[in-house]
């Protein structure tokens, strides 16, 4: 992914964060990927965990430096990661992300259709921060960073249950940025659109419902994207990585949003 953007226009990143260790959830692909090459590119040991082996096993193996292991982890099973996160060791990153629930308009879900979602993004987020917090106090600093998006400030449309769990998860970061020790921090990124797989079924879903060529449901993102073009998921990492940096520790329970300037709100 993106190998050459990452030689070529991320040089600042390599080594910055040498002996951390940074545990990077839904890790196989897009953003979560990414953020897993950015990373280990500065210096950070990565434990990289997904659902599946093979994309695991081939993230290992293009990430920079020694030390990786993939952690195959379901997040939605939630005894699961009680279990097997008090056994990765010592954390200085968390990176909280996972795949966003399906699209389609808010009144047309069930109750039952918030389960799932709602355990992979804020359940198992609560249940990983609980169980790594008091290590990173104890080691003098941590770094939380939850991906979630920029409809926790504009809602966006046919994604209503997404929209809702974004913004439980930016209320609970919130929160908790009041509670946390005062080394650890804990911030949001908000992605616009994405050059993503997650992006594509997206727009094919809305392709679904309306009858308009998925072509012309991204045309019409575009237009409101001041930068005339999707992102790329490693400018998503990079700011991921800044706010992992020793120096970025006054900054604490902010939203940053990494979309283009597409939001219209301050």
């Amino acid at each position: 992914m993106g190998g050459k953007l990452l030689d070529d226009e991320f040089p600042f990143a390599e080594g910055i964060l040498q002996g951390q260790t940074a545990l990077v959830c839904g890790a196989s692909k897009g953003i979560g990927r990414a953020c897993a090459l950015m990373l280990a590119r500065s210096g950070a040991r990565v434990l990289a965990c997904a659902r599946t082996t093979d994309d695991l096993d081939s993230l290992v193996e293009e990430m920079y430096g020694d030390g990786h292991r993939g952690i195959v982890l379901d997040l939605e099973d939630i005894d699961a990661v009680r279990e097997v996160i008090p056994d990765v060791g010592a954390v200085h990153i968390l990176v909280n992300n996972s795949g966003g629930p399906p699209g389609g308009p808010l009144l047309e879900n069930e109750l039952a259709d918030f389960e799932g979602p709602f355990r992979r993004h804020l359940h198992a987020s609560h249940t990983i921060v609980q169980a790594l917090v008091p290590g990173m106090e104890a080691q003098g600093s941590g770094r939380i960073v939850n991906i979630i998006s920029t409809s926790v400030r504009e809602p966006i449309d046919n994604i209503g249950l997404s929209n809702t769990l974004r913004g439980s998860m930016a209320s609970w970061a919130k929160s908790l940025s009041r509670e946390l020790p005062p080394c650890i921090t804990i911030n949001n990124i908000l992605p616009g659109f994405t050059d993503t797989d997650r992006l594509s079924t997206l727009a094919d879903s809305i392709s679904q419902r309306t009858g308009k060529a998925a072509k012309e449901v991204q045309k019409d993102w575009m237009r409101g994207v001041p930068i005339q073009r999707l992102i790329d998921p490693l400018e998503t990492a990079a700011a991921v990585t800044w706010l992992c940096l020793p120096s970025s520790s006054g900054v604490r329970g902010v939203s940053l949003a990494v979309d283009g300037g597409r939001m219209r709100s301050i």
